[in-house]
């Protein structure tokens, strides 16, 4: 069963989240073990930094039907089992779909931090919760090697169909582990890679399989909780880990 916090945790919690983590510092807390600097699949993420991004086409490919991360989002969103107060970041947010979509679930004295390098898609995700009345939505315009949150900022952080966009995994792993508190929690779910299972795009676009994924995550200093039951799932899998 998900771990659940308790009353007087999460009241510590929403204490924490009311001044929010704020700009990040400087410098990220190094990791654990040396992070390798070489780009794991070069150019992987230049369509996003483009200065001319068209959010609204992006909102047509993410924010579809056909696509089962947006047609199962409340089933997805369920298994994260958020709190009132607790401080969550949507890592790699895109649009802001699952950012709104925790909002209402952290409620006002909670912090969703909505994180992605594409500075259109941070505009795009500000002006959508000062539209809506979000107050506890902070848009984050993360970097290649980093999140760009402070240390023991979060509670949880989420990452939908964007593992494989990491360009620098290790780094970027680093920075998320520093920014969970004490026995945070990594969600992570991306593409099944398997040749002779999964289409092509997905065996061209995604760089590993679930098992590679798993290794990495593990070797940044978090540990393997479970791989969720998604039977609603064809294309995803959802794993959990715990910050060690």
């Amino acid at each position: 069963m998900p771990r659940m916090l308790r009353p007087s945790l999460v009241l510590a919690l929403a204490a924490l989240s009311l001044s929010g983590c704020g700009a990040a510092p400087p410098a990220v807390n190094p990791a654990p073990a040396a992070a390798p600097l070489t780009s794991v699949k070069p150019g992987i993420n230049q369509d996003f930094l483009d200065p001319t991004l068209d959010v609204g086409k992006y909102e047509q490919r993410f924010e579809g039907e056909s696509r089962e991360v947006f047609a199962h989002r409340a089933r997805i969103a369920a298994l994260l089992q958020l709190q009132p107060g607790m401080a969550v970041a949507d890592v790699g947010a895109g649009t802001g779909l699952y950012t709104m979509l925790f909002a209402p679930k952290v409620g006002e004295q909670g912090r969703v931090y909505g994180v992605d390098i594409a500075p259109k898609f941070i505009e795009h995700i500000r002006a959508t919760a000062a539209a809506r009345k979000l107050p506890q939505v902070q848009a984050q315009l993360g970097g290649e090697r980093s999140i760009e949150l402070p240390p023991a900022c979060v509670d949880l952080v989420f990452i939908c169909d964007t593992y494989h966009h990491f360009e620098y995994p290790q780094p970027t792993l680093a920075s998320i582990h520093s920014a969970l508190r004490a026995g945070g929690e990594l969600v992570i779910l991306d593409f099944i890679r398997e040749p002779g299972i999964s289409r092509e795009w997905i065996l061209d676009h995604v760089r590993a399989g679930e098992a590679v994924v798993r290794q990495e995550v593990e070797a940044a200093g978090f540990r393997f909780v479970r791989r969720e039951e998604t039977p609603f799932l064809r294309e995803n899998y959802v794993l959990r880990f715990r910050k060690t």
